[in-house]
């Protein structure tokens, strides 16, 4: 393959299988091609990779446009996917967050927070 070509589902070992890059939407670039035995390919993450010549690839990008479109029925989805609930500062209580309670949802006027009670 050429310098610049668009690959993905690489190999990392000759006869193994695609193990990089097959995320939706994902590609890797080829930067050098030296030598016969090993060419250098920058990966979806920015870092540069050295990979066997003999290792195989798929040209072009990974399909799957309807990727991000997907609906989550209930939150567990969310949390089976490894995302976690972002709680807001003002549903806190005073001691754990500076904008913490007050039921009259006013943001809190100290800079930091609430001031130690020990010297």
């Amino acid at each position: 393959m050429r310098i610049g070509t668009v690959i993905h589902n690489i190999e990392v070992n000759p006869g193994q299988g695609g193990k990089l890059v097959r995320a939706a939407g994902t590609s890797a670039n080829i930067l050098k091609e030296p030598s016969l035995t090993k060419c250098l390919v920058r990966l979806p993450s920015g870092s540069e990779k050295w990979i066997d010549s003999r290792c195989g690839a798929s040209i072009g990008v990974v399909s799957n446009p309807s990727h991000r479109a997907k609906k989550l029925r209930k939150a567990g989805h969310s949390r089976w996917l490894g995302r976690k609930p972002t709680v807001r500062g003002v549903a806190m209580n005073p001691v754990d967050y500076a904008h913490g309670g007050d039921e009259g949802r006013s943001k809190s006027s100290r800079v930091w927070g609430r001031n130690s009670l020990t010297p």
